[in-house]
C-alpha cells in the first residue's frame, strides 16, 4: 500500500477524488430526504424526484472540476481548501433549487440547504480520514525520520505544516521553553518541555530537532544550541521563511546559519543618525571598492545618501562587479556613481580622480590583507599597504579632503606577520600626517576577523564541508574577534563622522572565539557529523599554525588609552606615535629596500619601527 501511495500519478490521484466526490453526492441528496421526512427509508416518498440524482451529480462534477477541488493536494488541505469545498456545497445547494423549479420535482425547501450541508461536511471528513491513512502508511511504514520542532511559535507551526507534506521526515512533538504551552496541542502536536528531548532521543522517539526560533537573539541561539550539544542526534537551525524567501536556505550553503549566528553575541546596532548627517550630500570615494569591506561600504552609502559615490579599484572585474550592482539602485534615488581604475601606488592618478571628482571624503580600504600570501610577498605587501596608504592620504591632505578613514586590522597590535606590520606603520604614516594638516582629519579603524569577507574562514569551511572534510584548523587554541561585513562597514562610516584627527576606534566585539568551536558548529549545523574515534561525515584537521600567524589577537596596544565616543560600543584609542622626523626616516628606509628588493631590510625596518613585533617563531 506504501508503494501505491507514494507512486500514484498526480492524474489518477484526480480522477479518483472527482469519483468519490461525485458519489458523496446522491448519498448526502438520499441522507438529506431521510432527515428531512424522519425516516431512514425515504425513498418510495420521493420517486417523484428521482432525477434530482443523476442531474446533481452531473452538476457535482462539473462544479467541483471548475472549482479544482479534486486538483487540491491532500498534504496542503487547509482552510483555503474548506473554503473551496464550501463554494462546491453551496453551487450544489443553489442547483438543487434551479433544477427542483425547473423540472417541477416535488421537494421540500428545506432539502437542498441540507444537502448543501452534508455534502460539505461528508466531503471534509473524507478528506480527513484519507490524510490520516495516508500519513499513518507513509509514517509508520516508511523510512520517515521523527523530529523534535523547537519553538511552538508561528516559525515552528509553519515547519510542521510543511514537513507533514515530505516523505522524509515525520514532526512528532513541539519542545518549548514557554511553561505556558506545555502539554497544549498545537497543529495536532503536544507542546513538551525541552528536559524531556534526552530522554526521546534515547529511546529512538526523536533523530532531530529543529530550531524553529527565528527571532531569537544570537547569543540566544548560541546557548541554546550549546545546551542541545550533547543530544545524540542532529540539532540544525532552520532560516526564516524571509531569508528563504531571500535566498539564504539550507540548500544554498553548507551551514544553515547566516554568519551572524556564529559571532556568539549579539549585533551591534550601529543604526545611528550621526552617519547620515557626515555624509548626506557629499562626495565620497571608496579605494579597493571592489572588495568585501569596499562593496559593503558603498552598498551603506547609498543609504545615506551621499551626493556622489566614486568607485576606486585596481581590478577591472572586480570594479565592473559593484558598478554593476550600484548604479541602477543609485540613480533611483539620485545619487551618482563614478567609476576608476587606478592604484593607489600610483599618485598622479590618485591626485587626478581627487581633482576630478571633487571628493571630500575619503575611505581607504584598499589593502593586501591574505596573511600567508603577504609574507610570502612582503615587499610588495609593504608597498601596497605603506605607500598606497601615504600616497593617497597626502593626496588627500593636498586637495584639502575633508576626511580621511583608514580601515586597519587587529593584526597591527604588536604584529608576528607582515601584513600586521604593515598596516600599523600605515597607521603611523596617518598619526603624522594629521600632525602637520589643519584641514583634513584623519582616521583608522580596527577590524577583528570579518565573517564572510575573502578570504575568512566561513567561505573557506563552507567549501570544506561541500566536499565532504577535511576542515582545516591550524591550532586547537586559536581564537580571533570577529564582526560581520555590515558591522564593520558601518564601524567605518562611523568612525568618518566620529574622528576628531588621528584617532584609532575599535568596535567592542566581546569575547574572542576560538576557530575549531566555529567549525565544530558549521558541521554540526550543516546536517553532517564531526568524525571522532571512526564514526562521523567531516573530520576537523589541525594543521599548524601558518608562516606569521598567531594564537591570539589583540585590538590595543595600551588597554589605557581607551576613550568613550558617543556610541557605547565604539571606544576610541590615544596611542603612541612616531615623530615627523622618525617618520620621515622610516619611509626612506622603506623606499629604499622597496627600490632594492630587500626583505631582509624591510624586516629590519619593522622590528625597529613597529612596536611588540615578533616573530612567529620566537614565540614561547
Amino acid at each position: 500500500m506504501e508503494q501505491v501511495l507514494r507512486l500514484m500519478p498526480r492524474q489518477a490521484k484526480g480522477i479518483l477524488w472527482l469519483t468519490i466526490d461525485a458519489l458523496l453526492v446522491p448519498i448526502s441528496l438520499y441522507a438529506a430526504f431521510s432527515l428531512r421526512l424522519g425516516t431512514p427509508s425515504a425513498f418510495p416518498m420521493m420517486q417523484s424526484s428521482w432525477a434530482l440524482f443523476p442531474l446533481l451529480m452531473t452538476a457535482g462534477v462539473v462544479i467541483t472540476h471548475l472549482l479544482g477541488v479534486p486538483r487540491i493536494k491532500l498534504h496542503s488541505f487547509d482552510a483555503y481548501a474548506m473554503r473551496r469545498l464550501g463554494f462546491a456545497a453551496l453551487g450544489l445547494t443553489v442547483c438543487a433549487m434551479i433544477l427542483s423549479y425547473m423540472f417541477d420535482l416535488w421537494a421540500p425547501r428545506s432539502v437542498p440547504l441540507i444537502f448543501g450541508v452534508l455534502f460539505f461536511v461528508t466531503a471534509v471528513l473524507m478528506r480527513l480520514l484519507a490524510l490520516a491513512v495516508v500519513q499513518s502508511v507513509l509514517g509508520h511504514l516508511g523510512d520517515a525520520v521523527p523530529v523534535a520542532i523547537y519553538g511552538a511559535g508561528a516559525a515552528g507551526i509553519q515547519l510542521a505544516s510543511a514537513l507533514r507534506q515530505s516523505n522524509e521526515f515525520k514532526p512528532v512533538i513541539f519542545v518549548d521553553d514557554n511553561p505556558a504551552l506545555r502539554g497544549l496541542l498545537i497543529s495536532g502536536l503536544q507542546v513538551h518541555n525541552p528536559k524531556t528531548l534526552a530522554n526521546l532521543v534515547e529511546k529512538g522517539q526523536i533523530a532531530r530537532v529543529l530550531l524553529a526560533m527565528p527571532s531569537i537573539s544570537a547569543s540566544l541561539q548560541s546557548k541554546l544550541l550549546t545546551d542541545l550539544a550533547d543530544l545524540e542526534c542532529d540539532v540544525h537551525v532552520m532560516p526564516s521563511y524571509e531569508d528563504l524567501v531571500a535566498g539564504k536556505g539550507l540548500t544554498e550553503t553548507a551551514a544553515p546559519v547566516a554568519p551572524d549566528a556564529l559571532l556568539g553575541r549579539d549585533k551591534v546596532d550601529l543604526d545611528i543618525p550621526d552617519v547620515a548627517k557626515a555624509y548626506a550630500g557629499r562626495v565620497v570615494m571608496v579605494t579597493g571598492a571592489g572588495g568585501s569591506i569596499g562593496s559593503e561600504l558603498c552598498r551603506q552609502l547609498l543609504d545615506i545618501k551621499p551626493a556622489h559615490i566614486v568607485l576606486f579599484e585596481r581590478s577591472e572585474f572586480e570594479l565592473y562587479k559593484i558598478d554593476n550592482e550600484l548604479r541602477a539602485l543609485a540613480e533611483a534615488v539620485g545619487i551618482k556613481v563614478t567609476t576608476r581604475l587606478g592604484s593607489v601606488v600610483d599618485g598622479r592618478r590618485v591626485a587626478e580622480v581627487l581633482r576630478e571628482t571633487g571628493t571630500e571624503i575619503v575611505i581607504h580600504a584598499a589593502a593586501y590583507k591574505h596573511v600567508p600570501l603577504v609574507e610570502e610577498n612582503e615587499l610588495e605587501g609593504a608597498r601596497n599597504n605603506v605607500l598606497g596608504t601615504q600616497i593617497v592620504a597626502d593626496a588627500a591632505r593636498t586637495a584639502g579632503v575633508e576626511r580621511f578613514i583608514l580601515i586597519s586590522t587587529d593584526k597591527a597590535v604588536r604584529p608576528t606577520n607582515i601584513m600586521g606590520a604593515t598596516k600599523r606603520l600605515a597607521e603611523l604614516v596617518v598619526q603624522d600626517l594629521q600632525t602637520r594638516s589643519s584641514s583634513t582629519k584623519f582616521s583608522m579603524v580596527r577590524f577583528g576577523n570579518v565573517l564572510g569577507s575573502s578570504g575568512s574562514v566561513l567561505p573557506l569551511f563552507e567549501q570544506q564541508i561541500r566536499r565532504g572534510g577535511p576542515v582545516t584548523v591550524t591550532h586547537p587554541d586559536v581564537t580571533r574577534f570577529f564582526m560581520t561585513i555590515p558591522e564593520a562597514a558601518r564601524l567605518v562610516l562611523l568612525a568618518g563622522a566620529y574622528a576628531t584627527g588621528g584617532d584609532v576606534f575599535v568596535l567592542d566585539m566581546g569575547k574572542p572565539m576560538k576557530i575549531i568551536d566555529i567549525a565544530r558548529r558549521m558541521i554540526e549545523l550543516s546536517g553532517r557529523t564531526i568524525l571522532e574515534d571512526g564514526t562521523g561525515d567531516i573530520a576537523i584537521e589541525i594543521t599548524g599554525l601558518r608562516p606569521g600567524e598567531k594564537l591570539y589577537e589583540e585590538l590595543l596596544i595600551d588597554d589605557d588609552s581607551l576613550r568613550s565616543t558617543p556610541h557605547d560600543k565604539i571606544l576610541r584609542a590615544e596611542e603612541a606615535m612616531l615623530s615627523q622626523i622618525e617618520v620621515a626616516a622610516m619611509l626612506r628606509e622603506l623606499d629604499r629596500a622597496l627600490d632594492a628588493g630587500d626583505a631582509r631590510a624591510l624586516r629590519k625596518l619593522i622590528e625597529t619601527r613597529v612596536d611588540g613585533y615578533h616573530r612567529q617563531e620566537d614565540i614561547a
